[in-house]
């Protein structure tokens, strides 16, 4: 892809998640279908499709109200094994949902940044943080192939269905690497195609904003991850998250292309 495909890809990326992030979207309702897409004739509940993910009522029920918008493909919390005292970055963070999630577990010594680079969404998850037991999070506007972090700050890095949708992979995680601290960890849900997609839906903006034309295949994450640096790399398809996979894109059938993933690595 040449610089000026990629910004396209960009924008509209950006633009898609500021028309999510403007809607007026509470813990119980959500007109979300697939994890980034939004579609104004569906009327879907967060927490059903956050529980489909793996995330449990009490997780669900601990959070600022509205940081929860139903997007992502998975749980990384249920990955990270958040430590007291850890300092955790959140790729693409949308309203705080992961982080906010993050924060009791890595307490007040501890610190959680989102980055995200839609500024409606920092925007919302700011006010979400406003609480006094969110002291210890901050989110920064930022693209995730540009960290505005210091180098070997971080312990953990999360990210929930957000590095598919970045038009280079290896610069994501070749910051991911630098911002790391030695023994430093990757705990990422993401989407990975099981089989070639078809060139239509490849070329399909709509679907790339979707988190479907911007899956890549394992070998090409693990040869990315290796680049990097990273080493002890697992990448976990989970088959059962064509469940709700299936209900993104019904009439391209994308279940029949991606899987949900769980993606680990250590510097």
């Amino acid at each position: 892809m040449t610089e000026m495909k990629n910004d396209q890809i960009r924008q509209g990326v950006r633009d898609n998640y500021k028309k999510v992030a403007l809607k007026n979207i509470d813990t119980n309702s959500c007109c979300t279908p697939s994890c980034c897409t939004p579609d104004e004739n569906q009327n879907i509940s967060v927490k059903g499709i956050s529980q489909k993910m793996g995330y449990t009522t009490e997780e669900l029920t601990s959070i600022p109200n509205g940081a929860n918008m139903g997007l992502g493909c998975g749980n990384p919390q249920a990955i990270a094994a958040l430590k007291e005292g850890e300092t955790v970055v959140d790729l693409g963070s949308g309203g705080g949902f992961d982080c906010f999630l993050a924060a009791p577990k890595v307490g007040s010594n501890g610190k959680v940044i989102g980055v995200d680079m839609t500024p409606e969404m920092i925007s919302k998850a700011r006010k979400n943080a406003e609480k006094p037991q969110f002291k210890h999070v901050e989110f920064r506007l930022g693209e995730i192939e540009n960290l505005p972090v210091a180098d070997r700050s971080v312990d953990v890095i999360m990210s929930n269905c957000v590095i598919n949708l970045s038009p280079n992979k290896l610069r994501v995680f070749e910051e991911a690497y630098r911002v790391l601290k030695d023994g430093g960890r990757l705990a990422i849900s993401d989407v990975i195609l099981t089989t070639t997609l078809p060139i239509d839906m490849k070329q399909n903006m709509a679907l790339y904003s979707g988190c479907i034309a911007g899956a890549s295949p394992i070998e090409e994450l693990q040869a990315y991850l290796q680049e990097a640096g990273f080493k002890n790399i697992q990448i976990t398809p989970k088959d059962e998250s064509k469940e709700f996979i299936k209900e993104w894109a019904p009439e391209h059938r994308v279940e029949e292309y991606i899987v949900s993933a769980i993606i680990q690595a250590e510097k």
